[in-house]
């Protein structure tokens, strides 16, 4: 693969981002590798929370939980997927799949040796946290969806608003990944935290990944995901291990996934589901330190047993 990388100095000064950068090394799938830029604050020897962020955020997003998850003693890894935030950016649309995302994830996790994880995912972050889960049970605890889904491709087809933000994603003649993020937040962003959001990206020859991942959506049943993605929620549907949602009230893009996921997986029930309030769809940006405390709450009432 040709791989890009982003120059360090776009990552200095960021508002809020003081955090170390760490790295990996991880097999590209195709004969060469990558390096995977991930953050990992806190008690080494604690439990971890896995920060899985979508799309077309990085870990920046997680800025504001971070410092809350650590201050209750938890260890927070926030990894950036492959061509996102600091780490590497192949420059070929058909080097992203959804099974490479997958693939390239399980590897940090293997790395890393994380067990009794809690995950925390949004948009694309369920899409491949979630396919961690049900192929690694032993290594999770817990889970907690936010303005995520899962989708299978089944026959009831995409909506019209993913359908015309897929047609925008693949047309527009920049990509304005921080615009984006502000489009899609409640509150309003300075044009510092905007311009963070786009500092991974010096042009758009490094954004192929995030232009790459509304066609990687499952959208139909010959999707190549289809079937493990089917295969996933039959696992999930067997999923007793505590299991919380945490959507928010201003998101339209995945309002009334909670719903589903409540439905359809045992692990959900008795849980203290909650709706976060002044949140648009990327509710980490809106509400991250009410987000840590409810992680720490979900936590605290779920111990592990035995």
């Amino acid at each position: 693969m040709k791989v890009l990388r982003t120059p360090d100095e776009r990552f200095e000064n960021l508002p809020g981002y003081a955090f170390t950068p760490n790295y990996l090394t991880i097999d590209d799938t195709d004969g060469g590798e990558l390096r995977v830029h991930y953050l990992d604050e806190g008690n080494a020897d604690a439990n971890p929370v896995l920060l899985m962020h979508g799309e077309p955020s990085w870990s920046y997003v997680y800025r504001k939980m971070i410092p809350g998850l650590v201050a209750a003693g938890h260890r927070a890894i926030a990894p950036d997927l492959i061509g996102f935030g600091r780490s590497d950016k192949p420059t070929q649309r058909a080097d992203y799949t959804y099974l490479r995302h997958i693939q390239w994830m399980q590897q940090l996790l293997d790395q890393l040796d994380l067990k009794n994880i809690t995950l925390f995912c949004q948009d694309w972050g369920g899409l491949i946290g979630l396919r961690l889960v049900v192929e690694n049970p032993d290594r999770f605890d817990r889970v907690v969806v936010a303005n995520t889904f899962l989708p299978t491709g089944g026959y009831q087809g995409p909506g019209k608003a993913f359908l015309e933000w897929q047609a925008f994603s693949q047309s527009v003649p920049e990509f304005p990944t921080g615009e984006i993020v502000q489009g899609a937040t409640a509150s309003d962003l300075s044009a510092e935290v905007v311009a963070a959001y786009d500092a991974p990206y010096p042009n758009e020859s490094y954004k192929e990944g995030a232009r790459q991942f509304p066609l990687l959506v499952p959208i139909s049943p010959d999707d190549p995901e289809h079937d493990a993605s089917l295969a996933a929620w039959k696992v999930l549907g067997n999923w007793t291990k505590p299991f919380l949602t945490s959507f928010s009230d201003k998101n339209s893009i995945s309002a009334g996934g909670d719903k589903l996921f409540q439905e359809r997986i045992p692990g959900t029930k008795g849980q203290a589901h909650v709706l976060i309030k002044d949140g648009g769809y990327f509710l980490q940006e809106d509400q991250g330190e009410e987000l840590a405390k409810v992680v720490n709450g979900f936590i605290a009432a779920n111990p592990v047993k035995g």
